[in-house]
């Protein structure tokens, strides 16, 4: 069962292994950005009760945990407002920031906001993940597990990744 009824299993390619390597050997300490959809149970009071919630949270944690097969690990700050919602969802986007985009960290880090309306530039994508334009790199993932460390950490295969146009003038900057 998908967290959406529209799947677009046509845009899902298979993970480049060198692509991957290229998208996450980046320099330690780049901020990105996860997505999420999740079967949500909205107070009747605001209506469309079971339809699926979104959220997004900035995570400064990303780290490859294994190349064969490719698998990421990221930690939400247990407090943000996307980690009771990461606790239901079956998929995740992982958005990798350029240097240049502190300001959509920054609206995805702020608790209180909804980051979706603050940062507009956003479509429904496979499994009905809000996917953000204009990013370095994204990851579509499947949860696989999910470990209590210090809040919780939680551990996603790529089924899918692109890069964006700064990728390109990265990946001619960083010798081979």
């Amino acid at each position: 069962m998908t967290t959406a009824q529209h799947t677009h299993a046509d845009q899902l390619r298979p993970v480049d292994p060198d692509l991957f390597r290229t998208l996450l050997g980046r320099p330690t300490g780049a901020a990105c950005v996860v997505t999420a959809v999740a079967r949500g149970s909205r107070p009747a009071c605001l209506g469309d009760l079971g339809a699926p919630l979104r959220s997004g949270f900035t995570a400064t944690s990303l780290t490859a945990v294994s190349q064969n097969p490719p698998l990421v690990s990221f930690q939400p700050d247990p407090i943000s407002s996307g980690a009771l919602l990461l606790d239901r969802a079956e998929h995740v986007a992982v958005h990798l920031l350029g240097a240049d985009q502190i300001e959509v960290a920054a609206i995805f880090a702020t608790n209180g906001v909804d980051p979706f309306v603050a940062y507009p530039r956003w479509a429904a994508g496979p499994f009905g993940l809000p996917l953000l334009t204009g990013v370095l790199g994204r990851l579509l993932c499947r949860v696989v597990r999910r470990v209590p460390a210090g809040g919780q950490r939680v551990i996603a295969e790529p089924l899918a990744l692109s890069a964006g146009e700064p990728l390109a003038r990265y990946s001619a900057a960083v010798p081979g």
